[in-house]
């Protein structure tokens, strides 16, 4: 009888789960161990790449023998079982063999830990701060079931722990034990959130504060919710509902966009016309959309919204190319947008040059007043747009681009395709997706916030501390800025730079008196003797007159002036005018 042990009786023999795998991480061992604690058969897959067999443990190994270095003491959480993984390198010779991966459930190290005494003595304190505290604490894992609510908890919400725990928070919502959910809010923003809750059961009125708890991959696996009695606080209770209302009401109008970088942008859209634009763009970059058409007066910032898209798309690291259609002739033009090869044309660089196109390529490539783009430029255009090839000048093959197209003009391309001066295939290709940005007369409730922006972007810019009266605001908010948002930055600029006072309104008085022109002086001539702002109040007054002759509603009046129907009621009743 053969009393010597075997290396393979030990390696069976192991309390520890062994899987060995070659240099290229094929599995070539598998002990029994390892097979038990993974409920697999070591012959089957044997010859099996560990990261197709074990898709949380392979990439491991891989990483240790693509380095060259052991890891310990790594741990893996499974579906069905938590391990924690030791893998160090087989070598000789200095060259790498294989890899082995040594593995134990990290149940029997919980186990090994608990009889510490150093574990059993904190352990023992946390559990008295836990039900030592006046304030409620609940504790939820990273999916919303409660682990342990204290004593304190039970008392403010008029529950007992054992009724409570095991369940998840959504069931408690649903249940009605609480009107909202501190524990999933912070779940789904991964931040800590404070919120005021009423307590049914016990008519308390509750500061529930959630703080998550993250593991080392960055993902929530608790969440701690300490609550206080606020009943009797009622200004405090009165100022964080006001705060929630508000925060829920920006949530509602503005749904993804963030008015902080929206503003970090130079966009700002504070009128509902303008929210949509914005939204529909937003949409637009996410899903990473192509073959765009901005539409909209010159000075509405068009250019602005092109950059907008790109930065919000998947694209935003890459290049974002733009060009003025109307700026050069139309041979220069065409170099410039498709390249050229070496001795294209006469006065061609020695070595060629790449095209627009092919410096955008996976990015964005703004093509500004496509409207007057040459129309054989146009038929290449459009080429372009069907098969997403470019040629150079001279050149002899085309080349794949991959890149946004963005076109903006300020022209009436419906009507200049009726006068043959633009192709009509071309406009409908580009007219897959439509952004049409209202000129700045459209949003009126938009001058606030620019003026807001600009004032205190110029004052920083220059060092100079400037301010505007309620009045000057109001003869901007009148003013139909014919140069849109281009030409309302100017004025302020201006004002800002011009000023030998603190404040700016005799130089945006001067300013408008000076823009306004024949609309001003043809609409106020019999005030006489008043000044502008009165006459631009006048004549404000006037024109909504008018308009409630021949519109029945403040819906007609506000689709007639082709402004918001609430800024028509916002601007009825500062003149004092009603409807019937």
């Amino acid at each position: 009888m053969d009393k010597n042990i075997t290396y393979e009786q030990i390696f069976h023999a192991t309390s520890n789960g062994v899987v060995i795998t070659d240099a290229s991480g094929k599995i070539v061992y598998i002990n029994q161990r390892a097979e038990k604690i993974l409920d697999l058969r070591a012959k089957k897959h044997a010859g099996t790449y560990i990261s197709k067999l074990l898709p949380l443990t392979g990439p491991q190994v891989m990483a240790c023998l693509r380095t060259g270095k052991s890891r310990l003491g790594h741990h893996i959480i499974g579906k069905k079982v938590d391990l924690v993984l030791n893998i160090t390198l087989i070598r000789s010779r200095k060259q790498i063999k294989g890899a082995v991966c040594n593995f134990q459930e990290l149940k029997q190290f919980e186990s090994a830990a608990k009889k510490l005494e150093s574990y059993r003595c904190l352990n023992r304190q946390l559990e008295t701060i836990f039900k030592a505290s006046s304030d409620g604490i609940w504790v939820c894992n990273g999916k919303g079931k409660v682990i342990d609510i204290n004593e304190a908890s039970e008392k403010l919400n008029g529950i007992q722990a054992q009724q409570i725990i095991g369940k998840n928070i959504s069931d408690l919502v649903n249940g009605g034990l609480f009107d909202r959910s501190v524990t999933l809010e912070v779940l789904e923003t991964k931040r800590q959130v404070s919120v005021l809750q009423h307590m049914k059961r016990t008519h308390k009125i509750i500061l529930a504060t959630g703080t998550p708890v993250f593991d080392e991959k960055g993902d929530v696996f608790l969440v701690v919710v300490n609550e206080r009695d606020m009943t009797q606080l009622n200004a405090i209770q009165d100022q964080l509902e006001q705060s929630r209302m508000v925060t829920e009401k920006i949530k509602d109008e503005l749904a993804e966009l963030s008015v902080l970088e929206l503003k970090d942008q130079e966009i700002i859209a504070d009128d509902e016309n303008m929210r949509q634009v914005l939204h529909l763009t937003l949409k637009l970059a996410h899903i990473g959309a192509s073959d765009i058409l901005i539409l909209g007066e010159s000075g509405t910032g068009k250019g602005l919204l092109a950059k907008f898209i790109h930065k919000n798309s998947n694209r935003g690291k890459k290049p974002f190319i733009q060009i003025n259609c109307a700026a050069l002739p139309e041979n220069l033009l065409e170099a410039e947008l498709f390249g050229y090869e070496k001795g294209a044309f006469t006065g061609a660089r020695q070595e060629g040059k790449a095209g627009l196109f092919e410096l955008a390529q996976d990015g964005t490539l703004f093509l500004d007043e496509i409207g007057d783009l040459p129309h054989s430029l146009q038929a290449k255009l459009l080429k372009y747009l069907d098969d997403h090839e470019v040629m150079r000048l001279g050149g002899l093959k085309p080349k794949k681009i991959d890149c946004t197209i963005i076109a903006a003009t300020n022209r009436d391309l419906e009507t200049r395709v009726q006068q043959k001066r633009f192709r009509q295939d071309l406009f409908y290709r580009l007219n897959t997706f439509t952004i049409r940005i209202p000129p700045l007369r459209e949003r009126p409730d938009d001058i606030f916030e620019l003026v807001h922006f600009y004032m205190k972007k110029y004052g920083k810019e220059y060092g100079l501390n400037r301010r505007i009266s309620p009045d000057a605001l109001k003869m901007l908010q009148a003013f139909p800025f014919p140069g849109n948002v281009r030409e309302l930055k100017n004025i302020l600029k201006k004002a800002v730079v011009m000023s030998e006072r603190e404040s700016v309104d005799e130089i945006i008085h001067q300013s408008l008196s000076a823009d306004a022109g024949q609309y001003i002086a043809s609409s106020v001539q019999p005030h006489q003797g008043r000044g502008l702002t009165h006459r631009i109040f006048d004549l404000e007054k006037e024109i909504l007159q008018n308009a409630m002759t021949c519109c029945r509603s403040t819906r007609e009046m506000a689709r007639y002036l082709k402004i918001s129907q609430p800024t028509v009621v916002r601007k009825l009743k500062k003149h004092r005018l009603y409807r019937e």
